[in-house]
């Protein structure tokens, strides 16, 4: 995998995750769309997409299919990116602790991540805003003790090799994340 970059996004909910995919998707950057596992999987079996049956199914495809479904599935898709000749990919959202250690010892020497993080009431402020699935305080704190509790997802976040923090603009947030790119020669 010479020369091969991957920089994979983390964070909570509502951090900002979205904003810096969709920002270094628009630089040209394909990525690969770790919760877009999850819904596709979802459409696939005919589930409705919404806050609780995604949060079930989450946990659920995980027990049956083992921790490591949604990581192999981006795997391969990462795998497909890097055949075609890409060199620098984007992984968004990578959530447990599980996915981490796989994704680090897939592509060994290759992956940066990158955590994004903004004060609690400023995020849940952000994501009960949102046009995609807004979420009320009560959901957005139901939401957080899952990922935490059953996804392990604060150990990425803890362990993430660089951070960002996302409490001001959106320009002051790419400015971080610039800073990031740079030191890294993404």
């Amino acid at each position: 995998m010479d020369n091969v970059k991957i920089l994979a996004i983390v964070g909570m909910s509502g951090s900002g995750k979205s904003v810096i995919v969709d920002y270094l998707t628009e630089k040209g950057y394909p990525k690969v769309y770790l919760g877009g596992m999850i819904l596709g999987e979802m459409e696939r079996r005919g589930i409705e997409i919404t806050e609780e049956n995604e949060k079930k199914f989450r946990e659920m495809i995980r027990e049956t299919e083992g921790d490591n479904w949604v990581v192999e599935q981006a795997i391969k898709e990462t795998n497909d990116l890097i055949k075609a000749g890409q060199k620098r990919i984007v992984l968004d959202g990578v959530y447990s602790w599980t996915e981490y250690r796989t994704i680090k010892h897939e592509f060994p020497g290759c992956v940066t991540f990158l955590a994004v993080v903004v004060n609690k009431k400023l995020r849940y402020k952000r994501v009960g805003g949102r046009q995609v699935r807004p979420l009320n305080a009560e959901e957005i704190r139901s939401r957080d003790v899952a990922e935490i509790e059953n996804l392990e997802k604060g150990g990425p976040i803890v362990a993430a090799d660089y951070y960002v923090l996302n409490n001001g603009t959106k320009e002051e947030l790419l400015t971080g994340v610039d800073r990031v790119l740079k030191e890294i020669q993404f």
